[in-house]
Order: structure tokens, then sequence, then C-alpha cells
């Protein structure tokens, strides 16, 4: 471990005169390019400079209390730096063993989030509506952007499907785990008895691309306009606005209608598709991967859940790490970070188990 902090120390140093340099700093894409690096490494660099002052103050302490002829006043303040330092050398141990894990590559991209509903029918879009709620109020507090790319809604208020960007920095690395089926128990407003419902809705989060980490060929998409429609079938306006992208060599399909603008809905869908095509990149690439989606996305079913939101209890409870808290109405307002934490958390010491430290 302390090859690697010592080799990040020298990097960090060597990053930190050339982006001083006049020759780099007119070079923009260089720059940045080491200004991220720059940034990465510098909660690394500066735990473990601190890890080295508890190491010399722990050995500055032995040595003291090493020393015979120390009073006792001088050997107790020996005692306790020696213990205090102590203490610190065993906490940015462990602090040090999770920064040097090796970090998912996506960790700090925008993401593409796609909600669909599942078994439960208009309970399910409606519920839908309300984790797509629920994103958004959690991204407002950390000051992320939202756009809406494409969705199907129904005439209760609910969606059958909704696509949508959420851009800032470090977004993937919150919202990688909200993949999968999300089961929802409640009282439905369509219910007149009263009685609860279990639904289902899928949800599934893709890192967004560059347009460098996709290369796409114009020859290779077919495009196909039509008039955009609202819930009900109704339309929403009277020309071909909305786009759809074929992208031949793979059958990939997007669509987008949010826009009156032709031009927007395309820019949008060609961003839907560069997403998917990313994906489909990295699951080939990464067969674990595409396993691990499949299994968290599933059907769709009632049975394959990853977190299941009881209403009657206001009961939130992800089922990965067995954490249960009923704090529903707080959760759906966008206050879930205990959560999404306590999932970095779980997937850290599994890596940190995985890898023997």
């Amino acid at each position: 471990m302390t090859d690697k902090l010592n080799d990040a120390e020298k990097r960090y140093e060597e990053i930190s005169g050339k982006l001083s340099d006049p020759e780099i700093v007119a070079d923009q894409e260089q720059y940045k390019k080491l200004m991220k690096e720059f940034k990465t490494l510098t909660p690394l660099v500066e735990k473990f400079r601190e890890y080295k002052k508890a190491q010399s103050d722990h050995a500055e302490a032995k040595e003291m209390l090493d020393d015979g002829s120390a009073d006792k006043e001088l050997r107790e303040m020996a005692q306790l730096q020696y213990e205090e330092s102590e203490a610190l050398i065993e906490k940015y141990t462990e602090e040090l063993k999770i920064m040097l894990l090796p970090k998912d590559p996506d960790d700090d991209r925008s993401v593409i989030i796609e909600i669909r509903a599942g078994v439960g029918g208009e309970e399910s879009a409606l519920f839908a509506n309300s984790l797509y709620r629920m994103y958004t109020m959690y991204a407002q507090t950390k000051g992320w952007k939202i756009e809406v790319i494409g969705s199907n809604p129904t005439e209760l208020g609910g969606f059958k499907e909704i696509s949508f960007s959420v851009e800032g920095e470090g977004v993937y690395a919150k919202l990688k785990y909200e993949s999968g089926v999300h089961r929802v128990q409640r009282v439905p407003e369509t219910e007149a008895q009263g009685r609860i419902q279990t639904s289902a809705v899928t949800v599934a989060v893709l890192p967004e691309p560059e347009e460098v980490d996709i290369d796409i060929n114009p020859a290779d998409l077919e495009y196909q306009t039509y008039r955009s429609s609202g819930a009900g079938g109704q339309h929403i306006n009277k020309t071909e606005s909305a786009i759809r992208i074929i992208h031949k060599p793979t059958g990939t399909i997007v669509e987008c209608q949010e826009e009156r603008s032709q031009y927007k809905n395309k820019d949008k869908a060609m961003k839907m598709l560069y997403t998917r095509l990313y994906e489909a990149k990295l699951n080939e690439q990464q067969g674990k991967r595409a396993a691990e989606r499949k299994i968290q996305v599933g059907s769709g079913d009632r049975s394959e859940r990853i977190r299941t939101y009881n209403f009657p209890q206001s009961r939130v409870t992800d089922h990965r790490i067995g954490l249960t808290l009923y704090k529903l109405e707080q959760f759906m307002n966008g206050a879930c970070d205990e959560v999404f934490d306590a999932l970095a958390i779980a997937d850290t010491a599994a890596k940190l188990a995985g890898s023997g430290n």
C-alpha cells in the first residue's frame, strides 16, 4: 500500500508543477486532463500526508516513552500522543485502503434514467411518476440538472415510461444502485374498496457517454418523423416534430417527442442513442456487468425487487442490504442519502473483502 501511495504523491507533485507551466495552460485539452487527474489525486494525497504525520507523531511519542530520563509530566503527554496517533494510524489506514480501491470509470459521468411501469396497471404508472418526482427532488438537493428526453404519460397523471437525463458531478456514483425493480404497496387512488395493492416499476440507470466513446456512422441511421401525441392519443401539435431514430446495425430504436422543435427532439434522441450504444458496448466488454443488470432489472415482476415502498407503514426497505427506514415520506421527497450512502458503503465493503484487504 505504501508504494502505491508514494507513487500517487510523486505524480501529484509532478502534475502540480505542470499546471503552472504556461505551455500546458495554453493547451486547454491537456490542461483539463491534468486538472481532472490532479483533482482525483488530491484527497488521496492529503489523507496520505495526514497518515504520515500520525506515523511521525507516533514515533516521536515512542522515543520519549523509551527515554528513561523523561519526567512524569512529559511521559504522560507522550503516552497521550502515542495513543492518539496510534488510533489515527489505524483510522487512516482503513480510509486509505478504501480510497485505493479501483474506481468505477463511470462514477463521474452524468446519467440517463429510464423508469417503466411494470405489474400493477395504472397504479404502477402512477408510482413511476412518484419515482420520477423523487429523483427530481433528490437532484435538486445536489444542484444537478434534469431534462426529460421522452415520456409516455397516462390520462390519470402516471407514466407508462419516462426517460430523463441527470447532469452534474458524481451523478452515476450516487444513482447507479437504483437499477432494478422497485415494489410499492399502497391503497391506489383508483381503488374504491381501500385495499392495499402491490405494484412494480423498473428503473435502469445508464452512464451517459461522451461522443468520443461511441463512433456512429450517419449512414447507419434511419430517421422517421411523426406527430407528437399526449395521454389518450390526443395530438399535441399538427406538425411532425417527433423523431424516431433507428440504428440499423444493432436494431436500436430511440424516439423523442418532448419538444415542439424537431431539431431539439432529434438532439435528445441522439443523446439517448449514444447512451444505449455505450451501454451495449460496456456489456459486451464486461459480461459480468451485463449479467448483473439482467438480474437487477429483470422482467418487472413483483418478486424481483431491490426495494419496497410500503405506504401504510411509512416504510422503505432496501432488500440488498437489509436496511429498513420508517421515513417513507421524507425519502419520496428527495431525502435519499441515508439509503444511497448505505448502498455505496456496502458495495465498498464487498470490494474490500474481495480484494483480501
